[in-house]
């Protein structure tokens, strides 16, 4: 079945204007494939020493912004997941949605199982969360975590880059870190404390309902920039997870390598908002040491999965 896989088809990220209602108790081909959250609660416990917080980066974070408060955490992940439906029925249109089988998805998914144990520590609605991991088949480079641990990765990243597995984790460490850190939650109440006053919050979310207002911030979702402090938390919180999951932390420096080499010296859309590429790798050899005895101390990984074949 993974031969009828597309991987060079275009995916738009969905839009207010293309989204379309989809009821519950559907039998569409993304949602047959949408199996993974059995696998992943994120209620699974973490050792002792990893919910103490005495150990890695938690010194180098601060506390959560006051504006994430403005707009509750239920409906942007109500957002989120209505939104990442919609990618996944797009993807599925175009069979760009690789099938549970698919060694890639395989692969995405057993890494994500070694580190969502770990992301409790940073944010305790993440027992909570129906976390989803699904590969789309674009040559793009890039992968996303929205909130309520929506995970996505596009073919081309792990093929052109040639990730190793703990790149990948590097990858989805940060990305499940602008989750944890609710990034784009605090985005989104800048933002509406800016334009209209947080006073007036509530009318214009329409809390309490799930309307045009909650398929609206979805899309919103997709169109946040994150600031370079955010892009930079985000470093450093999925270094910590990806080392405590057993993964090399130092494969932050050679991820940068090659994302610097394949854009010619800029970095691709997805990480166009970090410091320069020079500057990013500095800063990640200047972190290693906070987590290098985390990485010691944890459990290695069994297997290693390894990229597909170059195209």
């Amino acid at each position: 079945m993974t031969d009828r896989f597309r991987t060079d088809a275009e995916v738009a990220l969905p839009a207010l204007a293309q989204a379309r209602s989809h009821g519950r108790g559907c039998d569409c081909p993304q949602h047959g494939r949408r199996l993974f959250t059995g696998l992943l609660l994120a209620g699974a416990a973490a050792p002792l020493w990893a919910q103490d917080g005495g150990e890695g980066v938690r010194g180098e974070v601060g506390k959560t912004s006051r504006f994430a408060k403005l707009v509750p955490a239920e409906q942007v992940e109500k957002a989120a997941a209505a939104q990442y439906a919609q990618m996944q029925r797009e993807a599925a249109q175009q069979r760009a949605l690789a099938p549970a089988s698919h060694p890639q998805v395989v692969r995405l998914r057993a890494i994500a199982q070694r580190l969502i144990p770990y992301t409790l520590p940073w944010n305790p609605r993440a027992r909570g969360w129906q976390w989803e991991v699904n590969l789309i088949g674009s040559k793009e480079l890039n992968a996303f975590c929205m909130p309520g641990g929506k995970i996505a990765f596009y073919y081309g990243i792990l093929q052109r880059l040639q990730l190793t597995d703990a790149e990948v984790a590097t990858i989805m460490g940060h990305e499940m870190a602008h989750a944890l850190r609710e990034h784009a939650r605090e985005r989104m109440g800048k933002t509406a404390a800016t334009r209209i006053g947080a006073n007036l919050l509530s009318s214009v979310l329409g809390l309490g309902s799930t309307g045009d207002a909650l398929l609206g911030m979805g899309a919103q979702l997709l169109t946040l920039r994150f600031s370079r402090e955010d892009e930079s938390e985000a470093d450093i919180v999925g270094m910590e997870l990806a080392a405590r999951a057993g993964y090399d932390p130092g494969a932050g420096v050679t991820l940068w390598q090659k994302m610097l080499e394949a854009s010619k010296g800029a970095p691709p859309e997805f990480m166009s908002t970090h410091p320069p590429g020079e500057k990013r790798i500095k800063e990640i050899e200047e972190k290693l040491p906070k987590v290098a005895g985390l990485y010691a101390q944890a459990e290695k990984p069994g297997r290693n999965y390894g990229p597909p074949a170059k195209g």
